[in-house]
């Protein structure tokens, strides 16, 4: 079935999203997607931050420069309506540095993740004004080999 006008313009916009923060490493490019109040929220970390500012030094001090080199992703499913995406996605990549926004303060362990998650985008107009990100970061930690036990 194809998409409504609307659904397919959010979908562009979080796709070229997407595309600067991990294919382009780009902070800049991929703030341009945002509201200017909005948020992002990585709940399995605690960490949110708000306001455009704020997120372009989450992305550019935690993210974009920290991207392992071979990590892929898969999307597993996609669900749009009128206000929000939420995607299922899984990422694969080699622990082979530090991942502030994964495995904070955890040394590189060399062993392959395979993070399942789930981000709900929120859109005003057609723009992103919230992205909420979830995984079990329980299953992250002992697949670097740390017991959190």
């Amino acid at each position: 079935m194809a998409l409504s006008e609307r659904h397919q313009k959010m979908s562009d916009v979080w796709d070229e999203h997407t595309y600067q923060e991990f294919a382009m490493a780009s902070a800049e490019a991929a703030v341009q997607t945002l509201t200017d109040d909005a948020s992002v929220t990585i709940v399995p970390l605690g960490v949110s931050v708000s306001g455009k500012p704020n997120v372009f030094a989450y992305y550019r001090d935690s993210m974009v420069c920290a991207i392992p080199p071979d990590m892929s992703a898969t999307r597993l499913s996609r669900t749009i309506n009128d206000e929000r995406i939420v995607d299922e996605i899984s990422f694969t990549f080699t622990h082979t540095l530090e991942l502030p926004w994964i495995l904070p303060g955890l040394a590189p362990t060399g062993r392959t993740i395979t993070l399942a998650h789930v981000v709900v985008v929120d859109f005003r107009g057609d723009l992103i004004s919230a992205e909420r990100v979830y995984w079990d970061q329980d299953s992250v930690y002992r697949q670097a080999g740390v017991a959190l036990r």
